[in-house]
């Protein structure tokens, strides 16, 4: 959406919650994971002390432009931010001294700005060039990687990545179009063969939304880099710290719902039956979504969940780092819904 004057704006999604989940104690140090255009980092900021530490990560060098040019948060000693994807939030940390983090806060998917500039190629809505990279200083497009993948790997990203039942049909389109010498490389192009492709769609859904949503997944690794920056989580929060992840598809949900599971339930070696379970690493704190004001304001929120898990104090000694404060034992109740349901 647009401010005035042209600015692109982005309205951050379960803003009060995630961070009232995140923020437990104001002299911590914590991650956005997702700076985006700031949304989250700035009230982090706002309830932290003096004391507090706040590191911004984002893959996108548009999004880190845009913290570094923001001369309020340019000038606050607590804020730093860094061009890098979540998933290397370990290599991160190391590099700055950090040994521990009291909270991880993950906004998945793609932001309004990214979404909302045609020629970053995420989008059906604008005519522009099938990039849809989130680091455009590295990595194949979207529309390379349809130059050259055959009807078997197109037809696989896209039904597993889209959940798309047409995906054989589009992937065989797309070759027959690119040996026909004309192969798709924009955004309305791509719309157009799939519209060709799919029969039926739900009501109010663009053909092309399956599609479009498979091959952002694929060109971004964006499965693999949740899995590895939730792993990374459990190695880098302090005991008390915590995880708050905000998915906006079933795909991203499962993983992050799956691995709280994982993590915070006991776990019994069945080669040693009368063995002690394994510590409990996680404790699971519950989900929020977005209550109906949030919705009708913003209907980018309506698939949005957000999950909150505690890292249990079942965590070896570190030393300090010289974005460590202390480390928290104590259990923080998780905050109640704005409006959503917990």
């Amino acid at each position: 959406m647009l401010q005035a004057g042209g600015a692109l704006q982005h309205t951050t999604v379960l803003l009060h919650e995630a961070v009232d989940a995140l923020v437990v104690q104001g002299d911590g140090c914590y991650v956005d994971g997702t700076y985006g255009r700031g949304g989250h980092s700035r009230l982090i900021l706002a309830r932290l002390t003096p004391a507090g530490r706040l590191l911004a990560i984002d893959r996108d060098p548009q999004a880190v432009a845009h913290a570094q040019a923001d001369a309020a948060l340019a000038g606050d000693a607590r804020f730093a931010v860094e061009h890098a994807a979540f998933a290397d939030l370990p290599a991160v940390l190391a590099a700055r001294g950090v040994a521990r983090v009291d909270g991880l806060l993950l906004d998945l998917g793609v932001s309004s700005p990214q979404i909302d500039t045609p020629e970053r190629g995420f989008s059906f809505r604008f005519s522009g060039p099938l990039d849809m990279r989130m680091d455009t200083t590295r990595g194949e497009s979207a529309a390379d990687f349809l130059a050259r993948a055959d009807e078997k790997e197109l037809a696989t990203v896209i039904r597993d990545f889209g959940e798309e039942r047409f995906a054989v049909s589009i992937a065989r389109a797309l070759v027959k179009q690119r040996d026909e010498g004309e192969p798709v490389r924009t955004t309305s192009e791509l719309q157009a063969l799939v519209a060709r492709c799919v029969r039926t769609r739900e009501p109010g859904q663009d053909p092309a939304t399956r599609t479009f949503q498979a091959l952002r997944i694929f060109v971004n690794a964006e499965l693999s880099q949740l899995e590895s920056a939730l792993n990374a989580a459990i190695q880098c929060l302090a005991p008390g710290g915590r995880l708050v992840v905000i998915s906006f598809h079933s795909l991203e949900d499962r993983i992050v719902k799956t691995f709280i599971a994982r993590h915070s339930r006991d776990q019994v070696d069945r080669r040693a039956p009368f063995a002690a379970p394994k510590a409990l690493r996680l404790r699971a704190l519950g989900r929020i979504k977005p209550g109906a004001a949030e919705v009708a304001a913003n209907p980018r929120a309506r698939s949005a969940i957000l999950r909150v898990a505690e890292r249990t104090d079942v965590v070896d000694p570190a030393p300090r780092g010289r974005f460590r404060t202390g480390e928290r034992a104590a259990h923080t109740p998780m905050p109640k819904a704005r409006g959503g349901r917990a």
